[in-house]
């Protein structure tokens, strides 16, 4: 009895019992309470409903933003949809897969099937996909062959995985979503705080936004209630983006160049920066600096604005400046150096982050004054936005959207987000920032 059940585990397939480690429902019927943490309701709805459509689903952003609990909450609801537990497959590629012949997506995606012979529609999710060699050309030959009978819902930490040659092969097949860490109305419901009117629970909201714009987005991060323990969490995962999600990957040697230039431009948050400028402080060529660049947005850790022109040829010149703003104001303030007028830094980056949320087209304007944001709309008409975290609003912030307005005949809304100051005057909207924030 002893010996057959020795012989029997000896011709188990190992990827089988890792597979039932990573598939806790496959056994108990529901998933873990501590693998869905707590619901993202608004991101959650949407993506349930990518999974109606037939194409590829590919989450892309940052590590550590969440994406794998929204997997294991969208598991769930699956489930909870009567959908059969053993047709639902999650793998994390970050971790080592045995080596063997073949792709290893296909090795794991076979051993599923030999250990559930699932029957019907298969879920099949896989978690940062990027670290497969080639795991395009897999998918792409799976969805081919297998059509509405398998969903692939995937995720990446990469952009790069998006638009390298191989993706190309992937063009009308998938829908993306970008996962970013959390809104500041997520913040608020991950502190319990519900809004039930934002006018009179004004103090409360604010007290929560300063908050918010010290420790950031990241879920664990936000819920952990000891400040070393988050800091040095958020030293980890700036140092895991840089090593893991870069370094390795690309083969970079100068990793301590690396590490100064991400540190830099997070201390230099939402500064107009020129190449040239950079390149100086940190000791590095133009060609280099450029490229990492690349690799930090790629990344999701960093991203550069782009000053407004008409002309694409002007919006995209080496000479120009760009503004530079970082994923999240937690990770900033942990791994960046922090000065005394940092506060309508922070608030502009969070706007920054707010609007990318929203899939807004954005840049920057710099004439005699400064806009912050140029939104363009799809119909092209502009909106024009300067984030004045004070209750003292200089004229300095008014003639700069007057003078922009003045000289683009397609700026319809100019916006300054303050403190707590509420009011329209002379074709300016001022709001707060906290209620801005808390605007679809």
């Amino acid at each position: 009895m002893v010996e057959r059940f020795i012989r029997k585990m000896r011709d188990l397939n190992p990827m089988q019992g890792a597979l039932k480690d990573w598939n806790p429902w496959w056994a108990e019927k529901s998933v873990p309470p501590e693998k869905k943490g707590i619901e993202r309701a608004s991101i959650l709805k949407e993506l349930l409903k990518l999974i109606e459509a037939k194409e590829i689903v590919v989450l892309t952003g940052v590590r550590r933003s969440g994406k794998s609990t929204l997997l294991h909450q969208m598991i769930s609801k699956l489930i909870e949809g009567r959908v059969s537990p053993k047709n639902i497959i999650y793998f994390n590629f970050d971790e080592p897969v045995a080596p063997g012949e073949g792709n290893p997506a296909d090795f794991v995606y076979n051993s599923f099937l030999e250990l559930n012979n699932p029957q019907g529609r298969k879920y099949v999710f896989f978690d940062e996909i990027q670290n497969i060699r080639e795991w395009e050309r897999w998918i792409k030959k799976s969805y081919d062959l297998y059509g509405k009978d398998v969903k692939f819902i995937l995720t990446g930490s990469n952009n790069s995985m998006l638009y390298d040659n191989l993706s190309r092969l992937l063009t009308g097949r998938i829908l993306t979503k970008a996962i970013y860490p959390l809104s500041f109305e997520e913040f608020l419901i991950f502190n319990n705080v519900k809004i039930k009117d934002a006018d009179m629970q004004k103090s409360e909201i604010k007290h929560f936004l300063i908050k918010y714009m010290g420790y950031g987005g990241f879920p664990e991060a936000v819920l952990e209630e000891t400040d070393e323990i988050r800091k040095k969490r958020l030293e980890e995962y700036f140092n895991s983006i840089i090593l893991r999600g870069i370094v390795q990957p690309n083969n970079i040697r100068e990793v301590s160049k690396l590490m100064e230039l991400a540190r830099y431009l997070i201390t230099n948050n939402a500064c107009i920066l020129s190449y040239n400028n950079i390149s100086k402080a940190i000791g590095l060529n133009i060609t280099s600096l450029k490229e990492y660049l690349r690799f930090l947005e790629n990344a999701y850790l960093l991203f550069q604005l782009n000053f407004f022109s008409y002309s694409l040829k002007e919006t995209i010149m080496v000479q120009k400046p760009r503004k530079i703003y970082n994923i999240d104001n937690g990770m900033r303030n942990a791994v960046g150096f922090r000065f005394s007028g940092d506060e309508g830094r922070l608030a502009e980056n969070i706007v920054f982050i707010d609007l990318k949320r929203r899939g807004n087209e954005m840049y920057f304007w710099k004439e005699k004054g400064e806009v912050d944001f140029v939104i363009k709309h799809k119909d092209n008409s502009l909106t024009a936005i300067n984030v004045s975290y004070t209750d003292r609003i200089g004229q300095r912030e008014i003639d700069s959207l007057m003078e922009f307005k003045g000289s683009h005949k397609h700026a319809k809304t100019m916006i300054t987000i303050t403190k707590d100051i509420e009011k329209k005057d002379k074709g300016i909207e001022y709001i707060p920032l906290w209620k801005w924030l808390l605007q679809n």
